[in-house]
């Protein structure tokens, strides 16, 4: 079953068009990763996907992506979007997750809290919980946003960069969590480290204002040719890194 469903969808900025005629399925036990050049539209693909940015084409989400008026849509934004200015604790940044449920001027209830809770202490943050968020780690912050982003149960979570500005230690446990959640619910994430998504995700999508997905971790050259996507592949003992040139049209030389 496929959960959202894109066809022929482009995206414009002031008259320069971030995606271009994008068709795209995401299933209920997909665990994509999306990657491509900067400016090469991945972040905006997340976008139309959430509903944030206006485009042409349609997109259509299935009925079991809904609990009443909610949708069952995750997102943890990229950390560098996130104004930790904000006077709001760790606590109230989880539990602001609940608010597609509950509405703005709805207050929280006893088990809502309770449950932002319990996700803040299954995420190491439970000394943190009443800290600011402009006075906590760049890790801390990531496990805030993750638990954010999955308070609410949703079908489909959204990632877009999680692991910058994080140590290596935080990488694999954020890694390890998303392998369990999948078991659970679809999850598409945005990521510049070809090298280490390619063997914790299920799927390859590149992003280079056209989209190409392929339908495997591993990137071949037979495959690559089927979606006229050339690839060079490095391996460095068992982690293989691939450096993906660009599409023939695209216009961006410089992948990340």
């Amino acid at each position: 079953m496929n959960l959202v469903t894109l066809h022929d969808v482009s995206v414009s900025y002031d008259g320069y068009e971030a995606l271009q005629h994008v068709d795209l399925a995401i299933g209920e036990h997909d665990f994509l990763g999306v990657i491509g050049p900067n400016g090469g539209g991945k972040t905006t693909l997340v976008k139309a996907i959430l509903g944030a940015v206006p485009h042409s084409g349609s997109i259509t989400f299935a009925p079991e992506l809904f609990r009443g008026h909610e949708r069952l849509i995750g997102y943890m934004p990229q950390i560098s979007n996130f104004d930790r200015a904000f006077p709001i604790s760790v606590f109230e940044v989880v539990l602001s997750g609940l608010q597609g449920r509950r509405g703005f001027r709805s207050r929280y209830s006893r088990e809502d809290k309770r449950l932002a809770m319990e996700l803040i202490e299954h995420s190491g943050l439970g000394a943190v919980a009443k800290h600011p968020i402009g006075e906590i780690s760049g890790g801390q912050m990531q496990r805030a946003l993750l638990a954010r982003a999955i308070i609410s149960d949703p079908r489909l979570l959204i990632l877009d960069e999680p692991a910058n500005f994080v140590d290596n230690q935080f990488e694999k446990e954020l890694y390890h969590t998303l392998r369990d959640l999948n078991r659970r619910m679809a999850i598409v994430m945005v990521s510049h480290d070809i090298g280490t998504i390619t063997s914790v995700v299920k799927e390859i999508v590149c992003v280079n204002r056209h989209v190409h997905r392929h339908h495997s971790n591993i990137l071949t050259q037979e495959q690559l040719r089927n979606y006229d996507c050339p690839i060079q592949i490095i391996t460095h003992g068992t982690v293989p890194h691939t450096v993906l040139e660009h599409h023939p049209g695209d216009c961006c030389p410089d992948h990340e």
